[in-house]
């Protein structure tokens, strides 16, 4: 069977090219690798042709031989082989047809990396998948011929991207549609390959805000995946219901609605029922697992065009010590995906704890836990402010003082159904950064924009950042 593939002539042919004209080892070289050539003595010569060619020396018989000897590789019998083939004008074709047995064998070598997985590794059935798939994935990516794009090629791609954004529209979106205005104004929507983080301490409304996103996104008819490693599914299709319907928490767990309600209810419960929503509550969800499993939904489910992993603080990573390294890995392993699935994946994440102890409790990008990868991945990060959770924190430790000392206490926070909300955009890769003004319905956990400040500089104790938005 491997007899069929590969072709002794068509390797002798192609080498035999480069010897007598060394200008076709540029072409070839683009396409092809010493291991794609089946015969060990070609994979010698390639490999010494490359090593020529990276000290700019003559691609010639001698030099050939010298480098070969060195490393003891000179096999004379191939070489004439080689020189008694007759040379192509044009070896594109013998080129291709050589990189097609190559991917062939090595879809036949993976067979039995795949037994070698299962039965003398003994890795559990997901990481393997996993393995697996990687190794899929990276020859395909073999079989593209990626090389330099000229001016011109790149010139016109992006006149054509101009142009069908033109095409959408004044509404200044070209990435995926948030729902929220001036999100969306200030980001042009969640482009594809991006990671975004969104961070903020507890009891912020960090998966709060990430569920009215999915809310928007479904609404406009793109699918959502979240990976929920706090909350069950149950728990979040609870929070889509409150956001949709705008009625309380409480009263939709404990089934307090009246007739109207019940029928509100059950046409956004029919909506999301049709919907192309998925949710993984695997809490011991791993970078491996994420991989494999968002890979497959892609493939089951091609709308899904944006994911949600919530959160990264408490995903594992099998076989390391250092937390800053396990972050460091996850982080960089969710940016990749998001590159090779080209969508745009939401991470969440805590912040230290440290800032609630500073007089600026506005969040900055130094504040987010555990590794400063995470920022570094990033291609927006933004966080989820409201100063209402200090001051019902700061009367909670006054209270516990007073009742201490045996004092008087009388509350200065006072609860509210709505509260301001800050959606902070710290860092943003291709754009502008600042703060978007929001109002928070606690009891059904919904995000409302408001025209009382669209757009702010970032304002911290001693430093204003000065944000220009009229490009915008």
């Amino acid at each position: 069977m491997e007899q069929l593939l590969y072709n002794l002539n068509m390797e002798r042919s192609v080498l035999s090219s480069i010897l007598f004209d060394p200008v076709n080892y540029n072409h070839t070289a683009e396409r092809l690798k010493a291991a794609d050539f089946y015969l060990q003595a070609h994979q010698d010569i390639f490999a010494a042709f490359d090593e020529l060619a990276a000290k700019q020396t003559p691609l010639d018989e001698q030099f050939l031989k010298k480098a070969l000897e060195k490393d003891k590789k000179y096999n004379e019998e191939a070489i004439l082989d080689i020189l008694a083939a007759s040379p192509l004008g044009n070896t594109y074709a013998y080129i291709a047809e050589i990189k097609e047995f190559a991917l062939k064998r090595e879809m036949i070598r993976l067979t039995t990396e795949i037994k070698q997985v299962i039965y003398e590794e003994q890795l559990e059935s997901v990481e393997a998948i996993d393995r697996v798939q990687k190794r899929l994935f990276e020859l395909g990516s073999d079989t593209s011929n990626k090389q330099f794009r000229d001016a011109e090629e790149i010139v016109s791609a992006t006149l054509k991207r101009i142009n069908d954004n033109k095409e959408r529209g004044n509404s200044g979106v070209i990435g995926l549609n948030t729902g929220f205005t001036d999100l969306n104004r200030m980001t042009q929507g969640f482009n594809n390959g991006d990671m975004i983080v969104l961070g903020a301490r507890p009891s912020m409304g960090k998966t709060a805000f990430a569920m009215n996103l999915a809310a928007n996104i479904l609404r406009n008819g793109d699918g959502v995946a979240v990976f929920s490693l706090e909350m069950s599914a149950e728990d979040l299709m609870l929070r889509l219901l409150a956001i949709e319907t705008g009625f309380t928490m409480s009263h939709i767990k404990l089934g307090n609605l009246n007739d109207k309600e019940w029928g509100l209810l059950g046409e956004r419960a029919d909506f999301f029922a049709r919907s192309k929503f998925f949710v993984d509550d695997d809490s011991n969800l791993t970078i491996g697992k994420l991989r494999s499993r968002l890979r497959h939904l892609k493939m089951r489910c091609e709308d899904v065009k944006f994911a949600i992993v919530d959160y990264i603080g408490l995903m594992a990573e099998q076989g390391r010590i250092d937390r800053q390294q396990q972050v460091s890995e996850i982080s960089r392993g969710i940016k990749i995906l998001a590159r090779e699935l080209d969508i745009p994946i939401l991470v969440l994440t805590q912040l230290n704890r440290g800032l609630e102890n500073r007089d600026e409790k506005r969040p900055k990008l130094a504040d987010i836990r555990e590794s400063g990868s995470i920022e570094q991945d990033a291609d927006i990060v933004m966080f989820v402010h409201r100063e209402d959770v200090y001051k019902k924190l700061e009367d909670k430790e006054r209270k516990k003082k007073a009742d201490k000392e045996g004092k008087s206490f009388t509350p200065e926070y006072v609860e509210k159904p709505e509260e301001e909300a800050e959606i902070i955009i710290e860092k943003h890769r291709n754009g502008a950064t600042g703060i978007i003004k929001m109002i928070f319905k606690k009891s059904c956990t919904k995000f409302i924009e408001t025209a009382k400040s669209k757009f702010e500089p970032i304002t911290y104790k001693d430093t204003q950042i000065q944000i220009d938005m009229s490009h915008i």
